[in-house]
């Protein structure tokens, strides 16, 4: 089963169908469970949960900013984790990067600049970009993408713990299509 944390302003928002529903659908597909949580909600880490996937938010929805705290249980895990938009930024701080300016709205080129299980070789590609902020590296992990603003996506260099800034639920289906296969083979 796959944990999907929601971090859209309140619980079922209105950006829940854009940001949300879509991820549940690809992992769906996938043929994983998915079981969903906004990130507010206490003990967010059902038994049973294979990997965690933290959602993006809409453009201006930036309130899990101020709840750093809310993701700490994510450092006591060991599972795969993915972070998309919004769950990067959360993933990369607590792994003690930092959250900085970098605004992206629109189709924008993605260079790979590491190989990587998740994200593929090194290549250019187009992704969904819609975020003010972007991250810095954060100790213990390896850039694997860049745009011209920003870092596109890390790994820990330990734990199977990714970022990515874009949006794959947009285009890029395949980013969470190879989580999934990453979980279903650390079964």
């Amino acid at each position: 089963m796959i944990l999907l944390v929601d971090l859209c302003y309140r619980p079922e928002s209105l950006s829940h169908p854009e940001f949300v529903s879509p991820i549940r659908r690809i992992v769906e597909r996938s043929g994983m469970i998915v079981q969903v949580v906004h990130y507010l909600e206490p003990d967010p880490v059902p038994a049973g949960i294979s990997g965690i996937i933290l959602c993006g938010t809409a453009l201006k929805d930036n309130g899990y900013l101020e709840h750093p705290d809310r993701f700490d249980w994510i450092g006591e895990i060991s599972i795969p984790v993915l972070g998309i938009c919004a769950g990067m930024q959360a993933l990369a701080r607590l792994l003690g990067g930092e959250v900085v300016e970098a605004p992206e709205i629109g189709m924008t080129d993605v260079a790979v600049t590491r190989k990587d299980e998740i994200i593929g070789a090194e290549r250019i590609f187009s992704a969904y970009e819609l975020h003010t902020f972007g991250v810095t590296l954060p100790p213990g992990c390896r850039e694997l993408a860049r745009s011209e603003a920003c870092i596109q996506a890390f790994r820990h260099r330990e734990k199977k713990w990714w970022g990515v800034m874009f949006h794959p639920e947009v285009r890029n289906d395949w980013v969470v299509e190879r989580f999934v296969q990453v979980i279903g083979a650390d079964r």
